[in-house]
């Protein structure tokens, strides 16, 4: 059995994964078990597409179920519900950094399992994430990205 390593996430994402599985257990598994029964009614399977892409849809679904179930068994629920009075950037703050061009972003430091870019959830695992992790708010954090190394500016954190 693989050994992986324990992975940090917020509350919030702990129970967002927790209720995607629980919905593909309870909900999903149920409907697409009977979508194959149905599909396998329809007659000869080997020519039954219907069938086959049911059986596809089940494989999918018992895929992510065995992929979350892995994920939650090797978390740690990092406590965010403490008001962070030292200012200092961790897993759960929403920071506010300048990248230079004078306009400000917002970005919430989130395990590497929560992480959504395009709702500026970041890893604390990624480049941006571990520059951020650690710093204070005035302070300056370099970090490489694709384009080459780059510097940004901590404007606030909460």
């Amino acid at each position: 059995m693989e050994s992986r390593k324990a992975t940090q996430v917020t509350q919030e994402g702990h129970d967002r994964l927790s209720a995607e599985l629980r919905e593909l257990i309870e909900v999903r598994r149920p409907a697409l078990v009977a979508a194959v029964a149905e599909a396998r009614s329809h007659g000869d399977l080997r020519e039954n597409a219907a069938y086959d892409a049911a059986r596809q849809d089940q494989a999918m679904n018992e895929r992510r179920i065995s992929e979350l179930e892995s994920m939650l068994q090797n978390v740690i629920v990092v406590d965010t519900s403490a008001e962070n009075a030292t200012g200092i950037i961790r897993i759960g703050s929403k920071v506010t950094v300048d990248f230079g061009d004078g306009e400000a972003e917002e970005y919430t430091l989130v395990g590497a399992i929560e992480a959504k870019p395009s709702a500026n959830m970041i890893s604390n695992e990624s480049p941006l994430g571990k520059a951020l992790n650690g710093k204070r708010a005035g302070e300056s954090a370099w970090f490489f990205s694709p384009g080459g190394r780059q510097q940004v500016e901590i404007k606030a954190v909460r």
